[in-house]
């Protein structure tokens, strides 16, 4: 596998042998290793830091990674500890000259209840993350750094060589690390990009003396000799996040930020006298770089996160990316661990990851673009980097061989097919799909995001909806029309023990008893009908069966008369299943892998 720094003579070997080993604790490693702990992995996590970084870097998650945090039952503390994105205010030679804000046109529809990110902490997120890991029996193990990685001679294992010497065996590694990345590293793998010395800027939290700005505002002073941004950290009373361009020495050359170097750069570009900053800490500069790696595995080993993808901050997408990627993740390692999928299923990780990321760096970029030419102009600020692809809900993997429309699906003995991942420029632009069934216009396609709908659960008649169906460690198979129940039926005899849950979606017309195996809702205003593309229903389909996969994204859409198709896609998820006489199905133990 070519990974380098191997094991030394008479290190000690861990004896507890973990499924996964998280390398790395920030969000995208936690998301990780709180979604496997829940799927009953063996899960570790370590970091090199001797304690919980307080730092507050990242704004917080976008409207797809609330969702991804809803799924995990920590968006509700989420939203409790953060506050709404907030308008906007620019000033020119320090005088207020606009105001903006770029979600006054937005508001939650049906299929996406969350139409914007929501600002918090990094560390307040990361805090909230640990504290529901701990909930399983996991805590983060501080200050262990990895030095070594080594494929175990029997191709089934990693052994991890940590700083103070010992070296542990686990299933499967994933550096979440950064992009300093050791893991990366370690593995030879490239990290190709560019970095921009020209475009810096110096960061850190600060605290200014109360009532000095309105904290109800981001604050932007954007002038032809530079620029100072303030946006208010939730849950404090006067921590302001603080970005501006540096300070330079007498040959141009940026200075590293410092306390009094922040009070210089307040006083010259608003109207606020530099003693107003109190307090200046975690100190950074940040210069763009746009970077990916060569490739997301090597053997047992992955890279999610700034590990895989570095990119310009211009539309908030660094977490975001990786939080994404770690879904994605998570649910194909358990179900590889859990023995039901073969570990052909982990391919499909960088099958679909890398173009995304690919197509982060160029949206990202492009934004960056944007932004910098609106501050020239007075009243232009960070707005011009917001955009509906920014909110993540449109990100798709129809290209995927988890893709899979009905007529294509394999016959049990064949190999399903692998599709040929698509350039950066082919992966498909969240502003150009439709919404996310059955092929009609505006209809959801396999590989795209699964829609939410409200409904009313039918046997409570209590208000749900279809993204609370989806939530938990299990594939979902959505059935619409009287015809989807004898596949609902099927699906549940033979899988409901495998991680797979079935949902019966009845039309307000619909009578007779609403009873059967697994979850019935109603859909009682049409939306999941109209989101799903399954309105209309002729004499010959009265029904329509979508899976839906762990991640929320559709896996397959059929008509409820192609119950092979629907078999055949569960399959390679989840296995054989049960047999239909009853009989547990015989498991591969080699499968476990």
């Amino acid at each position: 596998m070519g990974m380098g720094m191997g094991m030394g003579m008479g290190m000690g070997m861990g004896n507890d042998l973990a499924d996964v080993l998280v390398v790395g604790a920030g969000p995208t490693g936690l998301v990780l290793a709180y979604d496997l702990a829940r799927r009953g992995a063996a899960v570790r996590i370590v970091d090199r830091s001797p304690a919980p970084p307080r730092t507050s870097r990242a704004k917080g998650p976008n409207a797809r990674s609330l969702e991804i945090l809803d799924d995990l039952g920590v968006a509700d503390e989420v939203l409790a500890a953060g506050s709404d994105p907030l308008p906007m205010l620019k000033y020119r030679d320090r005088l207020p000259v606009a105001e903006t804000d770029p979600w006054a046109d937005s508001a939650p529809s049906p299929d996406a209840p969350y139409d914007r990110g929501r600002l918090i902490a990094q560390w307040r997120l990361e805090e909230i993350l640990r504290d529901r890991l701990a909930g399983y029996g996991v805590r983060v193990e501080l200050g262990r750094e990895v030095v070594g990685l080594t494929e175990a001679a029997d191709g089934r294992h990693a052994d991890v060589t940590f700083a103070e010497g010992r070296t542990e065996r686990v299933r499967y590694v994933v550096g979440c690390d950064g992009a300093h990345s050791s893991v990366r590293k370690l593995l030879g793998i490239g990290f190709e990009g560019t970095t921009a010395e020209d475009q810096v800027m110096v960061c850190g939290d600060v605290d200014l003396a109360e009532g000095a700005l309105d904290r109800t505002r981001w604050h932007q002073w954007f002038d032809e000799d530079g620029a100072v941004m303030l946006c208010p950290i939730p849950g404090t009373r006067t921590g302001w996040w603080f970005q501006a361009g540096p300070e330079r020495d007498g040959r141009g050359r940026p200075l590293a930020p410092t306390a009094d170097g922040f009070r210089r750069l307040l006083a010259r570009h608003t109207a606020l006298p530099g003693r107003t900053l109190t307090r200046a800490e975690l100190l950074s500069t940040y210069r763009v770089n746009v970077r990916m790696a060569d490739r997301f595995r090597a053997g047992r080993v992955f890279l999610a996160g700034d590990a895989a993808h570095v990119h310009a901050v211009a539309g908030g997408l660094g977490m975001n990316t990786g939080i994404q990627d770690a879904f994605n993740l998570g649910w194909k390692l358990g179900l590889v661990l859990a023995g039901h999928a073969g570990a052909e299923l982990l391919d499909t990780y960088e099958e679909e990851r890398l173009p995304v990321a690919a197509r982060t760096l160029d949206l990202t970029s492009e934004r960056l673009r944007a932004t910098l030419e609106a501050i020239r102009r007075p009243g232009g600020g960070l707005d011009a980097a917001i955009t509906s692809d920014t909110t993540g809900l449109g990100v798709g993997y129809r290209w995927s061989s988890l893709a899979r429309v009905h007529d294509e699906a394999p016959r049990p003995d064949e190999t399903p097919r692998h599709a040929e991942a698509p350039r950066p420029d082919e992966t498909p632009r969240p502003d150009k799909a439709p919404r996310p069934g059955d092929g009609s216009p505006g209809s959801p396609q396999p590989g795209d995001r699964a829609p939410d709908a409200p409904c009313v659960d039918a046997v409570t008649g209590a208000g749900t909806r279809l993204h609370r169906v989806f939530a938990g460690p299990h594939t979902t198979v959505l059935g619409f029309g009287p015809d989807s129940a004898a596949v609902l039926r099927e699906v549940a005899a033979a899988y409901g023990d495998a991680g797979v849950r079935t949902c019966r979606v009845y039309a307000p017309h619909e009578g007779g008893a609403r009873s059967g195996p697994g979850t019935a809702v109603v859909d009682d205003e049409g939306h999941a009908a109209a989101a799903y593309g399954t309105e209309v229903l002729s004499d010959t389909h009265t029904g329509t069966v979508i899976v839906v996969r762990p991640d929320h994204h559709l896996g397959l859409s059929a008509p409820a008369d192609d119950a092979g198709s629907v078999h055949a896609y569960l399959r390679r998820l989840h296995g054989a299943g049960r047999p239909r006489n009853g009989s547990p199905a015989l498991v591969d133990a080699a499968r476990k892998g």
